[in-house]
């Protein structure tokens, strides 16, 4: 059984940081891109990073020098690094599940329960 298991997010004033990890078991770790996801209060899902299989990371515009990913491939679990967080970052995070090598899908890939994740003042 497939399982996602986010932590790390909180409440933090603007400016501050938070580390994401998220947990996965039930498949080949290596073998899958992974990636988060987020989802803001009244808002659709809206993609945040992916990592392939090779460590290559990839962004949203927004997020872009602010956020970083990556993956511990000996511990299975994908972290997400966020600094200089805007109230705009105010999201529910979930960590996704590659459905290939390099991809994830916002809409179909697998997520875990998500982490709250509250910027404000």
């Amino acid at each position: 059984e497939v399982q996602l298991v986010e932590s790390g997010g909180g409440l933090v004033q603007p400016g501050g940081s938070l580390r994401l990890s998220c947990a996965a078991s039930g498949f080949t770790f290596t073998t899958l891109a992974m990636g988060w996801v987020r989802q803001a209060p009244g808002k659709g899902l809206e993609w945040v990073s992916t990592i392939d299989i090779r460590g290559q990371t990839y962004y949203e515009d927004s997020v872009k020098g602010r956020f970083t990913i990556s993956r511990d491939n000996a511990k299975n679990t994908l972290y997400l690094q966020l600094n200089s967080l805007e109230i705009e970052d105010t999201a529910i995070y979930y960590c996704a599940k590659g459905i290939n090598y390099g991809f994830i899908d916002v809409q179909t890939s697998q997520r875990g329960q998500g982490t709250q994740v509250t910027v404000s003042s």
